[in-house]
């Protein structure tokens, strides 16, 4: 085990360093310039330099991209050109919002996920996997942010039952576990947990019917062996697969969805991001999406390791 965690370390490393250069390459061959965010339309020649100066976008792309990947090697990541605040007491909060965010529609997405799969799987062709199929179908198709309106145009608007907008009352930025701010938290993590837990199910009940058409499900069953326990033998095969692509779909909520944290005014990443993307500050926009991106690298390598512990096969590969 250890040797495979050094193998896959050695595999993240240059993984990591791309994944700065593409961030980098992006955000700088976007139209506009971002010093035009922040000055006047009058503003002189000298005015436009100095500024350029000061946020270091007068030095060639090569030599901006190592300040700024040195820097983001030892957690500075610049200045907010909007708000003057630095990216990473921006991005702190922000992560946390999403964090919180994340882990309500992961766990929503995770257990409705693989309890329609392992059902539409064991239920091979008859009604329970019709209409299984036919709610994953539809979970996967609907776009999350039409979702999410609509979902506030039920529960908040028509019938006022859940807040539509923030995090909690008054518009606090804080997050409490209380029931004022878990009412905040009810319909953005169904929103956000409608795709991936969709998406689950279907890989879930794949894996499933798989590992059920393999020859030591019958060999299990001729030994008398208890359905219980086939059924955990079943759910070992299964479960490298599902795992894969749970971790992808925990990527993308960490990540934040920016329609769905925007129709819901959730203050955490994808809002930070949409924001940044609008008012061009291109520290913000650089800082949140080397994070999000090192986020789902780390996932991955996360997701790899209990691949492997489920499968050791996948070691010996």
């Amino acid at each position: 085990m250890l040797r495979y965690l050094l193998r896959r370390l050695a595999y993240v490393a240059p993984i990591a360093v791309g994944v700065t250069l593409i961030v980098f390459l992006l955000v700088h061959i976007a139209p506009g310039d971002p010093i035009s965010a922040i000055l006047p339309d009058d503003a002189s020649a000298e005015m436009v330099a100095e500024a350029r100066r000061e946020y270091g976008l007068d030095k060639p792309l090569p030599v901006q991209y190592g300040i700024w990947l040195w820097r983001a090697a030892q957690g500075e990541l610049g200045t907010s050109i909007r708000s003057g605040r630095t990216v990473a007491s921006e991005l702190s909060m922000a992560v946390g919002n999403t964090f919180i965010l994340a882990v309500a529609a992961g766990l929503l997405a995770c257990v409705l996920g693989v309890a329609l799969g392992l059902v539409a799987g064991l239920a091979r062709d008859r009604i329970g996997d019709h209409l299984t199929s036919l709610f994953t179908l539809a979970g996967v198709s609907l776009p999350h942010y039409w979702v999410a309106i609509l979902l506030v145009i039920v529960f908040a608007v028509e019938n006022p039952w859940l807040p539509p907008l923030g995090m909690g009352p008054d518009s606090s930025d804080g997050w409490r576990p209380d029931w004022a701010h878990l009412q905040h938290l009810i319909l953005p993590a169904i929103a956000t947990a409608l795709i991936p837990m969709a998406v689950i199910a279907r890989t879930m009940r794949a894996s499933v019917i798989e590992a059920l058409d393999q020859d030591f499900v019958t060999t299990l069953h001729a030994k008398g062996l208890l359905p219980g326990r086939r059924l955990w033998h079943v759910l070992r095969n299964a479960l490298p697969t599902t795992l894969a692509v749970t971790g992808l779909q925990l990527g993308n909520m960490l990540g934040g969805s920016v329609l769905v944290e925007t129709v819901f005014a959730w203050p955490g990443t994808g809002f930070l991001l949409a924001n940044a993307i609008f008012q061009r500050d291109l520290p913000v926009l650089q800082g949140t999406m080397l994070v999000l991106s090192l986020f789902f690298v780390v996932l991955n390598l996360a997701v790899d390791l209990l691949q492997s512990w489920a499968d050791p096969r996948i070691r010996r590969a």
